[in-house]
């Protein structure tokens, strides 16, 4: 079947990546954008972009009937679901095929198969692969993984059973603590899945993670382009990626390999995928998953083996074989740096705001897939990757070297990002050490990680400036304008579902004023109205970026609350005071 016309149901990076594989492939392509995101870079290289009112992504990118009247509008013939959002959705995959669209990804029985973890690890028993102790099924409630930690021992890993990219994935060290864990899992899993289910297995410690990237047709070929090191990560989030995995016996490799060919080949699986394990410190490999589309991570394997993932996952799709017949040969090494909106000097915490300059790198060897640009806005809604820096050299010295060089020459202002950090990582013994097959383990960063004083970034003025977004019509052209929040302030009465203005009229930056440093979602008070609390205690929990957040007081005494879980907070929205 030939491809005429693809919608893609994404933003960012991924929406723009495929934009561009769909134009060399003589496609037109469609983008979608939430009000937050007019005006973005994925909009401008589509052929075509749609709006979609509203800014969460349940009324925007996660909105089946708004995608499908889009797409029946646009004339599409195709759905690319990117990475994210509803890619992983059987039943939005099979929503597009009953309304006579093709589906850019795997069979829906394969997503339901292989995106619920515990009939994966069934799969991967019965092909065998070597499996860390877990729940058959899913659990109810938190005495059960309490149960389990008591018989398997501590650390224990929570994880949600339809989810992936570390959402809803908690490492628990203590028995107290899981209680905890398991509620802040299932509100991680249903915000970014839809689906609260979560599993318990052992978790090894310093674990590596390394995974193998699969493309498999309709024709009976299924590939194993090699495998990548995804270690580097922060709460489970990667941030480096490199190919090939470093630091492996051959035994090892093949094991991966082979595994990972055998799961798929058993589900009859087709389309782009991702067999993850993690490797022990004492070399034990344990299955971990199986990722049910196209990677974020997957640039790095282009970059050594050649071939366009994107491209295939097209040619997939139309029914088409492989364009190639064995599993292609590596060349030479290669890293991903994820720039995330994130401020390493507040732990991580997410950044959204306007990017004032962004100049990326060039030489050889570098490769640059951006969602922004100069002028671009960065909203709180949606994940705070905004870019991703892909290096290769002939050999993983020269990748390095490169990426030093690239991490050096990389300007984003107006946001803080990840830079820094990966400026320090380049340079880190750690880092290095993976050749030899230790060093960065999963949770390496969280544990020893600081960031450099040499490297800490220069003060950016009014980063988490408030700003509203304003549509204004240019010669017949709509455009995004983002304005300081306070120029509306004179006028504006407090939105729906955000916060009251605190007792006693308090204001952002009195003394005893709690805020929210960004906007957000409150999730949790963990403290009650009237408590005494201590400076540094942690007293709510927010979401933002689909990350959640620990504010703290900031001083001792005692609290009042003023805001109530489920608003939505800005940096100037008082939600306690403490007097």
């Amino acid at each position: 079947m030939k491809i005429k016309t693809v919608l893609i149901a994404n933003r960012g990076e991924i929406a723009v990546r495929v934009a561009r594989v769909a134009r060399d492939l003589g496609i037109k392509s469609v983008a979608i954008y939430s009000e937050a995101d007019a005006g973005a870079l994925h909009t401008q290289v589509a052929d075509e972009a749609y709006a979609l009112p509203g800014n969460t992504a349940a009324d925007t990118y996660m909105n089946v009937p708004a995608l499908l009247d889009i797409a029946v509008r646009a004339g599409a013939d195709a759905i690319h679901p990117g990475y994210g959002f509803l890619s992983e959705n059987s039943e939005f995959a099979r929503t597009v095929r009953e309304a006579g669209l093709l589906w850019i990804g795997p069979d829906p029985d394969a997503i339901d198969l292989l995106g619920d973890k515990i009939a994966a690890r069934r799969v991967a028993e019965e092909v065998g692969a070597p499996l860390a102790p877990g729940t058959s099924d899913p659990i109810d409630d938190w005495q059960e993984a309490r149960a389990f930690a008591e018989e398997h021992g501590l650390p224990i890993a929570i994880k949600a059973a339809y989810g992936g990219g570390g959402r809803g994935l908690k490492v628990v060290d203590s028995i107290e603590d899981i209680e905890g864990a398991f509620n802040s899992a299932g509100r991680e899993a249903m915000e970014a899945f839809g689906r609260a289910e979560c599993y318990v297995e052992k978790f090894l410690t310093q674990p590596r993670h390394v995974e193998a990237q699969v493309l498999a047709d309709a024709h009976g070929n299924v590939r194993v382009l090699g495998t990548r090191d995804c270690s580097t990560q922060r709460r489970f989030q990667k941030l480096i990626e490199e190919a090939p995995a470093p630091g492996l016996t051959d035994a090892q490799r093949e094991g991966i390999i082979e595994g990972a060919r055998a799961i798929c080949s058993k589900v009859g699986y087709t389309g782009a995928g991702t067999v993850e394990y993690i490797v022990s410190a004492d070399g034990t490999i344990s299955f971990l998953e199986v990722n049910t589309r196209v990677q974020v991570e997957h640039p790095v394997t282009e970059a050594v083996t050649g071939v366009d993932i994107i491209a295939e996952q097209f040619r997939i799709a139309a029914g088409e074989p492989l364009s190639f017949s064995e599993d292609p040969q590596s060349h030479g090494h290669a890293f991903e740096f994820r720039i995330n909106a994130e401020d390493i000097l507040n732990g991580f915490a997410p950044c959204p705001g306007t990017i004032t300059h962004f100049e990326p790198p060039t030489g050889p060897g570098i490769r640059v897939d951006a969602a922004v640009r100069s002028g671009s806005i960065v909203p709180p809604y949606y994940d705070s990757l905004i870019a991703k820096l892909i290096v290769w050299g002939p050999d993983r010295d020269t990748a390095l070297a490169r990426a030093r060089a690239a991490l050096r020459e990389f300007t984003v202002a107006g946001v803080r990002t990840v830079v820094p950090f990966h400026r320090d990582m380049v340079d880190e013994p750690a880092l290095h050490s993976l050749a030899e097959g230790s060093g960065v383990y999963t949770d390496w960063v969280d544990n020893n990680y600081r960031p450099s004083a040499a490297l800490q970034v220069d003060k950016v003025e009014a980063i988490y400036t408030q700003r509203r977004n304003v549509a204004v019509e240019i010669d017949g052209k709509l455009v995004s304008v983002g304005l300081p929040v306070e120029l509306f302030q004179a006028s504006a009465n407090p939105a729906a579902g955000s916060a009251a203005p605190a007792a006693g009229g308090a204001q952002a930056g009195d003394e005893g004023a709690v805020t929210a440093p960004f906007e957000a979602n409150l999730v949790a008070w963990e403290v009650a109205d009237g408590d005494t609390v201590e400076a540094g205690d942690a007293i709510a929990t927010v979401e933002a970026m689909k990350m959640e957040s620990t504010i703290k007081a900031p001083k001792s005494g005692t609290i009042s609350l003023a805001a109530k879980e489920g608003d939505r907070l800005t940096p100037t929205t008082v939600m306690a005071t403490i007097n």
